[in-house]
């Protein structure tokens, strides 16, 4: 039978695929619409198949506020041609829609919800695959909850995005302020009591071993220094070798500093006064929450310097950030 351009048309209209998709699909279908439908996205599914390898970099990060609950969501693609097409952006408005009407649980029960068409998320995302012949995911999704929530979005990309919930209604000013700190300066939790323990421990263990290292390496520096041998000549044994090679150092110096660096190394490493190790540590660890911590860190819209926490009590001194999530395709 004869495809019409109307057919085509009303193809396109129930499926969002592109006008030749749309005639072959009828053409294969023999005009049954129904069965066109499923053609295209059966090729949908083929050429998600065949990019699953792909990486996904790029994309658009949405977000949406009703009431007291704010989702944020990324649908990611390969390159950036397709993710400043307005079927994509379109596509992405609409996942953000259809999960803060549903407020999903989670990541793989927004890929379950229904789209207005009838077509699950995760469908929706095939068809557009199939359409641009480019890997589409839906690459992130988090639902924040709380009494007040504000959103950002980054404005001149579209790739970043924040929510952020309050205890109670806060000014405007302050309140986008807040949620422009957690898109700029990504804090890892909102205070050092609610960091993450796997995060603490880690950090800890990192400055323990440089509160160590720089220990033994300042007794090194010391020995070398008093032996009459520059330390930066002898930084590492690429340094040995090649400042030898220049007549910088003897060959004897060069021994001698080999045998400074083992012994001495060894000798600091097991004479070091764990306490004072443990103390300069902790110290590294308060500064981390510091610069690390929402409610620490220095309020990035303030003219002098002042903390996310005293910036906000000092607008209302009952109001608290309860939540944040943030996600980004830029870092």
């Amino acid at each position: 039978m004869a495809i019409t351009a109307a057919d085509v048309m009303k193809l396109r209209k129930m499926t969002s695929a592109g006008m030749m998709d749309c005639k072959k699909a009828l053409e294969e279908a023999e005009g049954d619409f129904d069965k066109a439908v499923g053609i295209i996205r059966e090729k949908g599914k083929l050429v998600a198949a065949k990019r699953a390898d792909r990486e996904t970099s790029e994309g658009a990060v949405k977000a949406r506020v009703a009431g007291s609950k704010a989702v944020l969501v990324c649908l990611g693609c390969e390159t950036d041609f397709v993710s400043r097409n307005s079927d994509f952006q379109n596509l992405a408005d609409a996942i953000a829609d259809v999960a803060i009407a549903n407020a999903p649980a989670d990541l793989e029960a927004l890929k379950a919800c229904k789209m207005a068409d009838g077509y699950t998320v995760a469908e929706a995302i095939e068809a557009q695959t199939g359409k641009t012949g480019e890997k589409h995911v839906l690459a992130y999704y988090a639902i924040v909850e709380a009494p007040f929530v504000v959103e950002y979005i980054h404005a001149l990309n579209g790739k970043l995005g924040a929510l952020v919930g309050f205890n109670k209604e806060v000014p405007a000013e302050i309140a986008k302020g807040i949620v422009m700190q957690v898109a700029s300066m990504n804090p890892v939790a909102i205070s050092a009591a609610d960091c993450p323990k796997e995060i603490v421990d880690n950090e800890l263990q990192v400055a323990i071993q440089k509160t160590r290292d720089e220990q033994v390496q300042k007794a090194v520096e010391a020995a070398l220094k008093k032996a009459g041998i520059n330390p930066a000549h002898v930084d590492s044994e690429d340094h040995i070798e090649s400042n030898t090679a220049k007549g910088w150092l003897t060959p004897e110096q060069a021994a001698q500093a080999r045998e400074i660096i083992k012994t001495v190394s060894a000798e600091k490493a097991a004479s070091l006064n764990e306490q004072m190790v443990q103390n300069i540590a902790n110290g590294r660890l308060q500064k981390f929450f510091k610069e690390q911590t929402l409610e620490e860190q220095e309020y990035q819209m303030a003219d002098g310097h002042i903390s996310v926490k005293d910036a906000l009590a000092a607008v209302d001194k009952e109001a608290k950030v309860v939540a944040f999530k943030r996600f980004t395709l830029t870092d």
